[in-house]
């Protein structure tokens, strides 16, 4: 009755639109988290902690538990698709920018408006998808080789565990990629140091939601599908 091979299983419609809203949030995420950073600087004032970042930090930090919850239910190399399509996005941020800086504006105020929220600044732009790719895909490995060690128990660990140092990643690379020599080492070093502890706050707030994230889409199913795309060669570096 034809081949002896099993079949590999295929994703349901309700997958399928999990996959795809989920994307969705990614990479308009990663969108904005880049607009809001060249757009407002915030202030976080806790207590005796001060923390100065980039309005787009908390866009930014919202990939993370989306990756892990992909990866919790799907497993990793959808997680890693959802990564690459979140950089499609960015790259197309960057293309279809410009070309609207192209479309006559109505006055010269609307001109300088769009320039002054959308031009990047390419030194940035390099530091945030460097770090971007090197802290997602370290994120997505890292969750997977905490969900081994703890054989799948634990979800609160594994997620807080990659992102926290995901997030180390992240807030180097970029400070180090986008502002060495523009300005003072201490003030660079400062930078990461502050960026990395409103990431944390956000990671430890947003365990709840990956709990909540992950219930809601193996309610009523077996418990981690994760072969389904098994056979899937994932994309590398």
């Amino acid at each position: 009755m034809g081949s002896s091979e099993a079949k590999t299983p295929t994703l349901s419609d309700r997958d399928l639109a999990i996959l795809l809203t989920l994307s969705g949030l990614f990479g308009g995420a990663i969108v904005l988290a880049n607009i809001m950073a060249g757009v407002k600087i915030g202030v976080w004032k806790l207590g005796f902690l001060t923390l100065v970042v980039p309005a787009g930090t908390v866009a930014y930090s919202i990939t993370f538990p989306i990756t892990d919850i992909v990866d919790e239910v799907y497993g990793k190399r959808p997680a890693i698709y959802i990564v690459w399509g979140g950089l499609a996005a960015e790259l197309g941020m960057f293309i279809l920018i410009p070309l609207g800086q192209l479309v006559p504006a109505l006055s010269e105020e609307m001109q300088e408006l769009y320039s002054r929220v959308f031009s990047p600044q390419y030194r940035i732009v390099l530091g945030s998808i460097v770090a971007y790719l090197v802290s997602q895909h370290h994120d997505v490995w890292a969750f997977w080789k905490w969900r081994e060690v703890t054989h799948g128990k634990w979800l609160w660990l594994r997620n807080n565990a990659s992102t926290i140092v995901s997030q180390l990643i992240d807030s180097t690379l970029f400070s180090t990629i986008a502002f060495t020599s523009v300005l003072p080492a201490s003030q660079v070093v400062s930078m990461i140091l502050t960026m990395w502890a409103a990431k944390i706050i956000v990671a430890l707030a947003d365990t709840p939601f990956v709990y909540l994230g992950v219930w809601l889409i193996t309610r009523g199913q077996k418990p981690a599908p994760q072969p389904r795309l098994s056979k899937v060669a994932a994309p590398t570096l």
